[in-house]
């Protein structure tokens, strides 16, 4: 059970004079005072309980910028009463790490008071200069706090992460942003209070919409707009919206994020909703993504999700593709368009996906298995062994161009790794494929041939080719 500590007074590990920005003067005090993160620092939580009762370790706090992850931290030294050093990862490199590991050795022999070093943007330093914190980690001299908007399994060294408990920090809600402006506006030792500006639910609500959960943006913009009012007056949108400046897409070509986006515009177009392809497309494309990693997904979409139920979604893929390297961005973009709603309309199967999986699978555990004779080249026939010359029927001497004999190994033969589904184009395939097994040819899974709608004409059992 934890136990309500009162946290030490003096400094925040982030104070300083006036000249602080307000997020930085509003920082909480007090584990409860923490917008937005509760599911951590609440009673019971094990974050918030560690921290309350001083018994907590090495920390990675990863979640969107403006959520808390520096509030916390500074939080953890202040409750637990360790000696907090920050450590930037983009100016600060391992020089600076040896000095801080001196200060906390020499630290914890005189005084028994350990280090919490914070590593704001950890993910920004390499490997190496990582791995020069895990001994200094593992024998307890400094206890560590990172903070990353990135995902730590792919920003931070594994034998670094499994000496930390990963935090992750929830965006922001509406809510919270309206609740810590509405409290930066009413505080008035450390917030904007003796200034008496009044603002409107609406407006609070309006800046929590355009700061996306960020509420460093919601303060900084709030302090821009007090600057230029006289006291008493009215904070509007038209006025945060000129501290605001350009809303930026939320989209990063190096983060988590950009990896999300690209999977939702996959996952829209594989759903069979071009609404939603086209939304994550321009979303990636107005935060200026390459437009040609669309169309690289785009292929994969039309020989995976697509397949063969419309053999020609990859045609039109390539051909946006080349209408965007001949046009430039400002009209190619509406070919990538094209090509996105053409494969989120067309029929779905992920029938050649699996088929090429399970050869590839077949081929895998048979690497040796010969070539059978009769499909060898006519020199490479005369060489084999007598006893495995089989002569080739040329299926063009046949009626039908088709003749029924053996093309995979013996060790294979009667293997199936293509079962086409009953939609689009694959519905005719599978009747050529049913008349082909019908006069000895490869089997043919019968699943292949249902379809919700009567077809268009009857599987032929005698005949030309359906």
């Amino acid at each position: 059970m934890s136990r309500n500590v009162t946290p030490p007074m003096g400094p925040s590990l982030f104070s300083g004079g006036s000249a602080e920005p307000l997020a930085a003067r509003l920082r909480p005090e007090r584990l409860e005072d923490v917008v937005g993160q509760q599911h951590l620092l609440g009673a019971g939580r094990p974050l918030g309980d560690a921290i309350r009762n001083g018994t907590i370790g090495s920390v990675i706090l990863t979640g969107p910028s403006g959520t808390g992850k520096t509030t916390i931290a500074s939080l953890i030294g202040r409750y637990t009463r360790q000696a907090v050093v920050v450590l930037n990862a983009v100016t600060d490199g391992i020089p600076r790490l040896r000095e801080i590991v001196a200060e906390a050795e020499e630290r914890l022999r005189y005084d028994g008071r350990r280090t919490l070093v914070v590593v704001d943007e950890i993910h920004r330093w390499a490997k190496s200069q990582q791995d020069a914190l895990l001994p200094h980690v593992e024998s307890g001299v400094i206890a560590l706090c990172g903070a990353t908007t990135e995902v730590p399994a792919f920003a931070v060294v594994g034998a670094l992460l499994s000496r930390c408990r990963v935090y992750a920090l929830r965006p922001l809600s509406l809510e919270d942003i309206v609740q810590v402006t509405r409290r930066a506006l009413v505080d008035s030792s450390r917030g904007l209070g003796a200034r008496h500006l009044q603002a409107e639910d609406a407006t609070l609500h309006w800046l929590a919409e355009q700061s996306d959960g960020d509420a460093r943006r919601a303060l900084g913009a709030l302090e821009a707009v007090a600057l230029t009012l006289a006291e008493g007056d009215h904070v509007t949108p038209d006025l945060l919206a000129g501290a605001l400046g350009v809303r930026v897409v939320s989209y990063d070509r190096v983060d988590i994020d950009r990896n999300a986006v690209l999977s939702a515009f996959h996952k829209s177009c594989r759903g069979s909703d071009p609404h939603a392809a086209l939304y994550w497309l321009a979303r990636a494309l107005q935060a200026g993504e390459e437009a040609q990693v669309f169309l690289r997904r785009l292929a994969a979409i039309a020989t995976e999700d697509v397949g063969l139920a419309d053999p020609a979604a990859l045609g039109v893929v390539m051909q946006a593709w080349d209408a965007y390297r001949r046009l430039g961005p400002a009209e190619g973009e509406r070919a990538v368009a094209q090509a996105t709603v053409y494969c989120a309309t067309a029929p779905k199967s992920n029938r050649l996906h699996l088929a090429w999986a399970a050869a590839r699978e077949a081929a895998a555990g048979t690497p040796s298995v010969p070539v059978p004779a009769h499909l060898l080249n006519a020199p490479m026939h005369r060489r084999a062994d007598e006893a495995r010359r089989v002569p080739y029927a040329y299926p063009h001497d046949f009626p039908s161009a088709f003749v029924a004999q053996p093309y995979q190994p013996d060790e294979l033969q009667g293997r199936t790794y293509y079962h086409p589904g009953p939609f689009g184009e694959e519905k005719q395939i599978a009747r050529r494929l049913t008349w082909w097994a019908e006069r000895g040819g490869p089997p043919v899974d019968p699943s292949g041939i249902t379809t919700d709608s009567p077809p268009r004409q009857a599987i032929s059992t005698s005949g030309d080719v359906p």
